[in-house]
Parts: structure tokens; C-alpha cells; sequence
């Protein structure tokens, strides 16, 4: 008998590997950043190859370290950054140009001319996506007419497009499956949501053959199997879902109502919604959680850009900190901000505020503000920017929320969630398992081999490990939470 699932997370800065038991316990972990290209302002780019060979080296680390082999792996899911764009040569596999990643801003002005063409509410009620250069349409007609000779080979069908999970089968099957699943097809912003199929007047719209696109399927089933030469055997590729969504299904967010907050590189914040899309009026948006059989549900989602990836940038880019997991202590060294505070809208801002033109701002400082007031004012910029996307959302839903799920790496951090419970006025929840990105691609490939029998049995494996409860005095948040207004006012629209 199969002793784990492996679960391929292949994030934004990191590719990962965790082997899952039958408790739905991590048993094996490995792990490896890649690099990040910036190569003009608001460019983000991320070389593909390196993701492939990164994600195949921690795979194999993870079975080393667990000392098991292919024969007793059941199923491998995979669970990926998503909107990350890649086109390669259907013949070689070579991607023709670096993969343009969620992040890039490089489509602004063309989803701007959208936009004054009468477009964005078109595209809003097809895909429930805002038209935004976050998505991946706009990133793949850049490519398309940007790298040379690439208009003529993919009208000649000698390129394919796909997200990094579409990339990852890819290669993991030796080029024998060109194939999606339907929560990383839903943000492309060429899929409809109602229909669940590519929609040919977007592709018509941002010139794009249906030739490219891979095939889309739910997210528990067969997507193919390894070739053996890779992992020493043939293991089926049976779950796969966009980060998100495999956090939602990894909480055990299954009941409309439930929501989770995933503290990331970026934050992003989901409601399960049950199995009609509902219409955010509040810059929210209206995606696929998942299909399991013929079920389809969906959710509303927030995405915060920059999330952890403040704590990185103190990090690399300021050299406050040498680890990030330093940044507590350096928080904690001061009794508060200071009156300091820091928006991160390096690649503008998200959810609900859409504005792409913001860019960061740090605001309040005097001559004794320190190191500690900037890494609390970065810290606490997390938990504001996760509170405007839960008001949002608690407009859009029409129903009282009780408590909000946690997952990710900055969920370690006792300062932040304490500070996000008391901001949010909400229990934050802390599960046993954190890794419920990894845990929920796991559980759905599990699911498609009957390595699990149901979900009633992966609710009861769900344990919490920490409530936080809020405790500051409702004036003090209002008065931290009108501050945080003033200076995310001042950041916007700061590009001309």
C-alpha cells in the first residue's frame, strides 16, 4: 500500500516538496529559491527552466529525506503561483522568452486602452476578473507580439501556452500532457466562469489562437503520470489547483461562508461561496475555487501584492534583518510604530483598490524613528492591507464572518497575527498544519486515487493549533486604522 502524496508548491520565490501521510501529516520537506528578475522597473520575470529543475531537485530531496521511493507515493499533486505566464516550442519544450510573473506591470498601458475601449465590463462579467496586467492574457499577448518570430510559430501551432502547474505537467510527463485545471484556467482572464471554457470573443479580443491553450479539467483526477526516468518510477499527476484555491481546500473551507487568509509573498484572501459565482460589487473578485465530479464551486477573492514580500525587501533590499524570520524580534523591539507607516505598493496595489499607478510609501518618520518603528510599520502593513480586502468582503458576502482561517509562512509570526486579530476585531485561527497550500493539492490528488476516501474524513484530520483573540481598545484601532487611510492615500496614483 502507498505510504504518502507528494505535493509539488511551486510559489513565487521558492519551489518546495512535502510528503503527506494518511494523518495528512508532513513527513518530508524540501525546499529552494530561485531567482527573480527584475530587468525594467515594475518587470518581474522568472527564468521557467530554473522552476522546472528546481522543483524536480526538491522532489527528489523530499523522497530522499524520507528515505521512500516512487513505488510508495500514491499520487502527486501540484499547487503553483499563479497567473504566471510561460510559452515554449511544442516540438523542443523551450520556453521562447522568461515567464512574465503575476507580479509584472509591463501590460498596464494595454489593459488601460481596454478599458477606455469599453471592454473591462465585459471582461468582468465573462470572467469575474478585474482587467487588470495581473492576470495572464495580457502577459501572453506581450509575448506573442513582443518576442521576435513568435506570431508566425504559434500560428504555425508550434507554441504552447500554460501557468507554471500547465508547465510543471508538462514537463513531468516528458511533453505527454498539455493540460490546466480549472482554478488556474479561471485567472487567465480568457476563461468563462458560467460556461467553464475558454471564451473565443477574449481570445479574439487579445488576439490569442486557440491552438495555444492547454485542455482544462477539474481539480481531482488524472493529468497524466511521470515519466519514470524523473523520480525513479511513474507516479499519476492527480490533483492540481492555484495556490489559493489549494489553500481553501487544504483549510477545509468547504462550506459556503468559510474563509481563509494565506500570508504569502502576497496575501490573498478567500470565501467560499458555494456553487453559484456571485458578483463582487467591491472590487473583489469572482473565481473558481475548485470542481471536484461535476461540482463546481466558487469564491470571492482579495489579493494583497505585497505581503511577505515586505519582510523580504528589509531583508535584501534595506539589510535591516539578515533572516526573515528576524523581523519579530526587530518589531518588537519598539512598544509601537511610532507613528511610522509603510504601504508596500511596490507593483501597485490590489484588492480593493486596483490601482496600478500606487508605488510605496513610508510616512510619519522623525528624527527617532528606528530600524524597529520601519519593521513594526512593515509588519502592520500586512495585517491593514488584509483588513481593507475583508471589509470588502464582508459587504460583498451579506453575511456575518466569525472567524478567519490562517496559513503561510508569516503565520509564525505571534506579533503579526495578534495584530491582524486585533485590527480585524475577529479569532484568528492557527491551524496545526500550516502548510495548507501544499496539504490541499495533496488531499485533492489523494481524493483521485482513493488514498483518502472522502472529504468527511480530511475535516476530521483538520486541528487547530492557536486562537488569537483580539485584545487592543476598539478607539486605538480606529485611530492605527485612520492613520493607515491617510497613508495609503498618499501613495497612489504616484506614477504620471
Amino acid at each position: 500500500m502507498p505510504k504518502y502524496v507528494l505535493a509539488l508548491d511551486q510559489g513565487t520565490t521558492s519551489s518546495r516538496a512535502i510528503l503527506f501521510d494518511r494523518a495528512g501529516a508532513a513527513c518530508a520537506l524540501a525546499q529552494k529559491e530561485f531567482r527573480q528578475h527584475f530587468p525594467q522597473p515594475g518587470w518581474v520575470e522568472h527564468d521557467a527552466n530554473e522552476i522546472w529543475q528546481t522543483q524536480l531537485e526538491v522532489a527528489r530531496q523530499a523522497l530522499a529525506s524520507a528515505g521512500t521511493t516512487a513505488a510508495e507515493v500514491a499520487a502527486i499533486g501540484i499547487t503553483n503561483q499563479r497567473e504566471t505566464t510561460v510559452v515554449w516550442d511544442r516540438r523542443t519544450g523551450a520556453p521562447i522568452h522568461r515567464a512574465i510573473v503575476w507580479q509584472d506591470r509591463r501590460t498596464t498601458h494595454l489593459c488601460d486602452a481596454l478599458k477606455s475601449s469599453g471592454h473591462d465590463q465585459s471582461i468582468r462579467d465573462k470572467t469575474g476578473l478585474v482587467l487588470d496586467a495581473y492576470f495572464s492574457a495580457t502577459k501572453l499577448n506581450w509575448l506573442l507580439d513582443n518576442v521576435e518570430g513568435a506570431r508566425e510559430k504559434v500560428l504555425a501551432g508550434d507554441l504552447v501556452f500554460g501557468t507554471i502547474d500547465c508547465w510543471l505537467i508538462w514537463n513531468l510527463t516528458g511533453g505527454a500532457s498539455h493540460v490546466t485545471d480549472i482554478s488556474n484556467a479561471s485567472r487567465t482572464m480568457l476563461f468563462n466562469i458560467h460556461t467553464c471554457e475558454w471564451d473565443e470573443e477574449l481570445l479574439s479580443l487579445l488576439d490569442i489562437p486557440r491552438s495555444v491553450l492547454p485542455e482544462v479539467q477539474g481539480n481531482s483526477g488524472i493529468f497524466g503520470e511521470t515519466d519514470p526516468a524523473l523520480l525513479n518510477g511513474a507516479i499519476p499527476v492527480a490533483g492540481v489547483a492555484g495556490d489559493q484555491q489549494a489553500a481553501l481546500f487544504g483549510q477545509m473551507c468547504t462550506d459556503p461562508g468559510t474563509l481563509k487568509n494565506t500570508y504569502g509573498t502576497g496575501c490573498f484572501m478567500m470565501l467560499n461561496t458555494g456553487s453559484e459565482p456571485k458578483p463582487s460589487a467591491n472590487n473583489l473578485l469572482t473565481t473558481i475555487a475548485w470542481k471536484i465530479g461535476d461540482q463546481v464551486s466558487y469564491a470571492l477573492e482579495g489579493s494583497v501584492f505585497i505581503g511577505g514580500a515586505v519582510v523580504q525587501w528589509l531583508r535584501d533590499g534595506l539589510g535591516l534583518i539578515k533572516s526573515s524570520s528576524d523581523v519579530e524580534t526587530l518589531a518588537n523591539s519598539v512598544e509601537d510604530n511610532g507613528g511610522v507607516y509603510l504601504v508596500p505598493a511596490f507593483a501597485g496595489l490590489g484588492a480593493p483598490h486596483w490601482d496600478p499607478l500606487a508605488r510605496g510609501t513610508m510616512v510619519g518618520l522623525t528624527r527617532g524613528s528606528t530600524a524597529g518603528h520601519v519593521a513594526r510599520a512593515a509588519l502592520e502593513s500586512i495585517a491593514f492591507q488584509s483588513a481593507d480586502v475583508m471589509q470588502a468582503m464582508r459587504a460583498d458576502a451579506g453575511i456575518e464572518i466569525a472567524e478567519l482561517r490562517v496559513d503561510g509562512g508569516a503565520t509564525a509570526n505571534d506579533t503579526l497575527m495578534q495584530f491582524q486579530a486585533d485590527v480585524l476585531g475577529l479569532p484568528i485561527i492557527r491551524p496545526h498544519v500550516t502548510e495548507t497550500t501544499a496539504l490541499g493539492a495533496a488531499y485533492l490528488a489523494g481524493l483521485a486515487v482513493g488514498f483518502w476516501p472522502d472529504v468527511a474524513t480530511l475535516r476530521r484530520q483538520w486541528q487547530t493549533e492557536r486562537v488569537f483573540k483580539p485584545k487592543m481598545q476598539a478607539d486605538r484601532v480606529q485611530a492605527l486604522k485612520h492613520n493607515w487611510q491617510r497613508a495609503l492615500d498618499r501613495s497612489r496614483s504616484w506614477l504620471e
